[in-house]
């Protein structure tokens, strides 16, 4: 067999093995030759192609211009049978004439979709708001994100391509989680020493290759600033969490807690707080109890810029003295016999930020008003059986029905912490004081609490009439507490001068001489009304009652005329 039909046979035997696919055409731009490669990507059978134009099968195809030209094109990106490739065309010469043209065919589609791939796995290391830094098997630094620089201070192009053995000895890190991973070959944490001056948390993880071999430590890299943070916050959330009742704090902006008044009084009283709740400074509500102070202190702290902070009230009368300070000020773990291992955050701690409501303040003992008016004029306060200070911003708004200043006189309530707490004082008056309030205040809580309990029920004009006239000792509290006590508590869909407490009915304005005609129609204005509560209909009330329908109908609209 003479060598050039080896060599001939030897070429064929190439090109068809070759991965890349192979094209070969002569000067009339005609497919002489293809492999199996790209036989597979024209999805193209048998020898149908032999003579073809390859316009035929690729009619993008540029073969011509090599063919006409004679010079190669190396390199051309082309989208061939919906497959990205790369594309090499060079002419082929035989015997120093050109006799057609070659191109070698590589499809790329798989090596861009890696590549892709790549690039987001770099852009979501990149973007990580963890530290990463990568080293290899021998340790050397491959890759380090921006985060890690911003928590560390040193530049990626200083640690790059660099052997963590040598980066240690030059002090970058009092120690390396690669190195002890790289012996080890298992996840380590560690407390790591940065520059000497920062510490952070380290965690190493070994990737392995499909030979199970160490092929590389991906290391993750996190501020114990931050977690610090993170810790304290988990703790406050927690610790709101565990309030259970109104001494520490309650939600504002509920439907009870409205503003509802009409008299000169409360609108001065308004009008002053929302001149002062922008600002800071402390606030003091005084007047007697049941005035609305809670509500008062809502409004500050809706109409402050610590609106969206912690608002938390405390009443100094209800906790302990014993458990107040702990609760206020908070204490480090085994500060004393019985507290918690973890310690525990202060009432005052969680409101940083925010607004505090010191309610009956007067009853503060002498030993925590020292301690309150130290936060005070510090603005930082220290846990018990602690010996860090924290800084604190809050705004106090305290609260009494004391005179504070007679306190004061019988030693019982410091002066330096009176005048720290009162800079703006705002004088609540009582509901006797203030007429006008009663009746909106009524009809407020009446429609409230029917809508709360989803009971329809009505109050004669002879009942509102007495609440007006009554006196009102215990103020808003105790006009809300009657309210709701009537719409549960009364059988009837209509409450009359009856159904209130004896010493209110017997302290309103009713007339025991009524006249017989008037006491007839509230006796049978009462009775239709139950009578009507009990049937589905108007019709089926009225046969009840042995009457007309259209006579029902007739009463029911007089009434409702006020006639």
């Amino acid at each position: 067999m003479p060598y050039e039909s080896v060599t001939a046979n030897l070429w064929e035997n190439i090109i068809a093995s070759m991965h890349n696919g192979v094209i070969v055409v002569n000067l009339d731009n005609q497919i002489s030759l293809m492999n199996e490669s790209a036989q597979k990507l024209l999805s193209v059978h048998n020898e149908d192609w032999k003579g073809q134009s390859i316009k035929t099968l690729i009619p993008n195809s540029r073969m011509h211009e090599v063919l006409e030209g004679g010079e190669s094109s190396i390199g051309e990106k082309m989208v061939i049978s919906g497959r990205a490739c790369m594309v090499n065309r060079t002419p082929l010469y035989e015997n120093g004439d050109r006799v057609g043209a070659i191109a070698v065919i590589q499809d790329i589609s798989e090596m861009d979709h890696y590549r892709n791939l790549l690039k987001q796995m770099e852009s979501i290391i990149e973007f990580s708001t963890d530290g990463i830094y990568v080293v290899d098997r021998e340790g050397v630094t491959m890759q380090v994100n921006t985060a890690y620089e911003e928590i560390t201070g040193f530049r990626r192009d200083e640690l790059i391509g660099r052997r963590m053995v040598d980066l240690m000895s030059e002090g970058y890190f009092d120690q390396s989680v690669s190195l002890l991973v790289l012996e080890r070959k298992q996840r380590i944490s560690i407390i790591q020493r940065i520059g000497g001056k920062k510490d952070v948390i380290v965690t190493g993880n070994p990737v392995f290759d499909e030979q199970g071999d160490l092929e590389m430590i991906v290391t993750s890299v996190r501020d114990i600033t931050h977690l610090n943070d993170l810790r304290m916050e988990l703790e406050k959330a927690h610790t709101f969490s565990q309030m259970q009742n109104n001494r520490y704090t309650i939600k504002s902006g509920e439907t009870e807690q409205s503003i509802i008044f009409r008299s000169p009084q409360i609108k001065k009283v308004y009008e002053h707080i929302q001149q002062v709740a922008p600002y800071p400074t402390s606030i003091l509500l005084y007047g007697p109890s049941g005035t609305g102070k809670e509500v008062m202190a809502n409004l500050v702290h809706d109409l402050s810029e610590r609106r969206e902070k912690p608002f938390i009230k405390i009443n100094c009368g209800a906790i302990p003295e014993q458990l107040l300070e702990s609760e206020l000020f908070g204490y480090e773990a085994g500060a004393f016999s019985g507290a918690s291992r973890n310690g525990k955050i202060g009432l005052l701690e969680l409101a940083d930020q925010g607004t505090v409501m010191l309610d009956e303040i007067a009853e503060l003992p002498l030993a925590l008003q020292v301690k309150l008016l130290r936060v005070l004029q510090e603005r930082q306060m220290r846990r018990i059986g602690g010996t860090k200070w924290r800084h604190l911003d809050i705004r106090i708004v305290a609260a009494t029905n004391q005179d504070l200043r007679n306190l004061i006189k019988s030693g019982k309530f410091r002066e330096d912490l009176f005048y720290r707490l009162a800079v703006v004082e705002i004088a609540i008056p009582s509901l006797a004081e203030r007429h006008e309030d009663i009746e909106p205040l009524m009809d407020h809580y009446f429609t409230y609490f029917c809508r709360q309990y989803r009971i329809n029920k009505q109050m004669s004009e002879e009942t509102k009439d007495i609440l007006i006239q009554y006196h009102w000792p215990g103020n808003v509290r105790e006009l809300r507490n009657l309210i709701e006590n009537m719409i549960v508590s009364v059988p009837s869909t209509m409450i009359e001068p009856v159904h209130l407490p004896p010493h209110i009915r017997d302290q309103g304005q009713f007339d025991p001489f009524t006249s017989l005609k008037e006491r007839v129609q509230q006796f049978e204005r009462r009775l239709i009304h139950e009578v009507i509560e009990k049937n589905s209909s108007l019709r089926k009330a009225a046969e009840q009652l042995g009457i007309d329908h259209s006579t029902l109908l007739k009463k029911m609209q007089r009434w409702d005329k006020g006639s």
